[in-house]
């Protein structure tokens, strides 16, 4: 699909690896727009969708160091539903507000609830 049309929305490959992030998807008047991946050169990792060049909608981020996250994001920070987890197995599961923590519960790598999010405390 490389150089075609798709709702005023091109597929674009921008940024050379070494030095730089690239971006690999569509995008609108220059930035990314719909679906795409960025990778940075130190190995950090985005899946999903874009809006005016930032994440918006559903995605996955994945760190160098592994840790991840899947959920949704609102003008490139994490906001509704999502789950982020740590190379050791914790994982918290739950809503996120303009980026931060907010309402959910945090488990051990057995699954075990180690703790709760409520109204971005912590509980």
């Amino acid at each position: 699909m490389r150089g075609t049309s798709y709702i005023d929305s091109e597929w674009n490959e921008i940024g050379d690896k070494k030095i730089h992030p690239v971006y690999k998807g569509y995008t609108k008047n220059g930035l990314p727009n719909g679906q795409g991946t960025l990778t940075k050169p130190n190995g950090d990792k985005y899946v999903g969708e874009w809006k005016d060049g930032l994440p918006n909608g559903q995605g996955t981020k994945i760190w160098h160091d592994l840790v991840k996250y899947v959920g949704e994001y609102k003008n490139g920070k994490r906001n509704g539903q999502g789950t982020f987890t740590l190379p050791d197995g914790r994982k918290y599961i739950g809503e996120y507000k303009d980026g931060k923590t907010w309402n959910g519960t945090v488990y051990d790598k057995n699954g075990i609830i180690i703790g709760k999010w409520v109204n971005g405390k912590y509980m």
